[in-house]
């Protein structure tokens, strides 16, 4: 893989580029007593204000995607039932996309597995749908109020969001980090950042680090996060039973087995064996994580039980508890990986898209009858250069640069926006009266709705 060779530039480059340039004085304050500093640098110690300039020098200030990407209005279809369509109570379903009116101007989108978030221009970020378990991150008084956006209240200014099955997070332009909800795993609920503790609004991942390492990345799997700093770290928290987190073995899966569960949502860096020690981009999907090291390999962990993974199940196993390198997918130059429940999409820097994994129901794109595909393999019935791609539980998406969104995959749901609930077995573009005269900007799907975000052509 040529990592380097990617048109758009990764969260690391981003954070970089953002750094405030510190420029060092000696002050009557900063040096304070030259014998006392003398002393502190002989016994090996760094002086306060040595520190001091080591952390102004770590601190950044993230970009929102709306810079690079643009702004747009919210399109919600698919299955409603608990609000996640944020159309109001009266509408439970839509098999083409609708306008969500009460956000005018949104730069971006993420479908939980049965709730939405929208971040805005302003940086405020604002959810709908079920909130049984604190997925909306807001207390919500009546039903009702699930069915329609309401605002998240965060200290500071959001710039990336994130959402899984039952909990969402957002990265504010300081490099911290909010999350709310809950993980689940195959027993029920975990909880969150506390062992069975849910958190119905916003509270702060400390990373148990000292150097001020800011956060410039979030990635949410059905039940587990993934965060990228900008020193080239990955820390992971949530469920483990798939190895989704990369750096708990086998035997503590199951909610931290004699470790205790407490184990799992204490974040913690994922190691790695291969010739890139650091990390400059990752990605979650259900039971995954991908990591893209400064090195251009891509190393996987989580469930790889059709080899959508990019690793042969016949021949190496179900599962990975740690990282392990795929060469197939370090064969290619990706800008971004989609993950679904047994599928794996990429979108190469050329704008070509690729699937890998399970073909039911279409997910794969590759024509009716087509079987499961365990290598990375050409969607060939995406024409044109394509900016994203996105995953549901079997259903598939991917965007061009003219703003045509395509759809294939599972029809039962109605998120495919054909208006039927037929299988779809090749990229077909989404065609309806809202999309008329607007370019697809982004998607994201989730278990039974997909979520669209696009804006009116010049």
């Amino acid at each position: 893989m040529k990592g380097s060779a990617s048109n758009s530039p990764t969260p690391m480059e981003t954070a970089s580029a953002e750094v405030k340039n510190v420029k060092r004085t000696r002050t009557e304050s900063e040096t304070g007593s030259e014998a006392s500093a003398g002393n502190a640098r002989k016994r090996g110690r760094r002086t306060k204000a040595e520190v001091e300039v080591e952390l102004e020098a770590k601190r950044v200030k993230l970009t929102s995607v709306g810079e690079t990407r643009g702004i747009g209005q919210v399109l919600t279809l698919g299955q409603g039932d608990t609000g996640q369509l944020g159309l109001g109570e009266d509408v439970m379903e839509k098999t083409r996309p609708a306008v969500v009116k009460d956000i005018e101007a949104a730069v971006e989108v993420v479908a939980g597995g049965m709730h939405t978030a929208v971040l805005d221009t302003e940086g405020q970020v604002w959810t709908f749908g079920c909130n049984d378990e604190g997925s909306l991150g807001r207390v919500v008084g009546e039903e009702e109020e699930c069915f329609v956006p309401g605002k998240v209240e965060i200290e500071e200014k959001v710039v990336g969001i994130s959402a899984g099955d039952s909990h969402s997070a957002a990265l504010t332009e300081t490099g911290q980090v909010w999350v709310w909800g809950t993980f689940r795993d195959s027993s029920g609920p975990i909880g969150l950042l506390t062992w069975g503790q849910l958190e119905k609004t916003p509270v702060k991942v400390e990373l148990p680090t000292r150097n001020g390492d800011a956060v410039v990345k979030v990635a949410s799997g059905a039940d587990h996060l993934a965060l990228l700093t900008r020193d080239g770290d990955i820390w992971t928290l949530g469920n483990s039973e798939q190895g989704q987190l990369g750096r708990v073995p086998e035997k503590f899966g199951h909610r931290g087995g004699r470790r205790g569960g407490q184990l799992l949502l204490v974040p913690d860096k994922i190691h790695s064996k291969s010739r890139g020690k650091k990390f400059k981009d990752v990605w979650a999907g259900s039971y995954n994580t991908v990591a893209l090291t400064n090195k251009g390999e891509m190393l996987v962990m989580g469930l790889n039980n059709y080899s959508q993974m990019g690793i042969d199940h016949n021949k190496s196993g179900l599962t990975f508890f740690m990282p392990v390198i795929s060469d197939d997918f370090s064969s290619r130059d990706w800008q971004h990986i989609a993950i679904g429940q047994h599928h794996t999409l990429g979108l190469e820097t050329s704008g070509k898209v690729h699937c890998i994994g399970r073909a039911d129901y279409g997910r794969l794109g590759l024509g009716e009858g087509a079987t499961d595909a365990g290598k990375v393999t050409d969607v060939g019935g995406v024409s044109g250069e394509c900016s994203m791609v996105a995953c549901g539980t079997a259903v598939s998406y991917a965007v061009t640069k003219e703003g045509a969104c395509l759809s294939w995959g599972m029809g039962t749901n109605g998120q495919l926006g054909t208006g039927e609930d037929e299988d779809v077995w090749s990229p077909a573009v989404i065609k309806s009266k809202q999309l008329e005269g607007r370019e697809v900007l982004t998607a994201s799907s989730g278990g039974q709705h997909t979520v669209i975000l696009a804006r009116l052509r010049e």
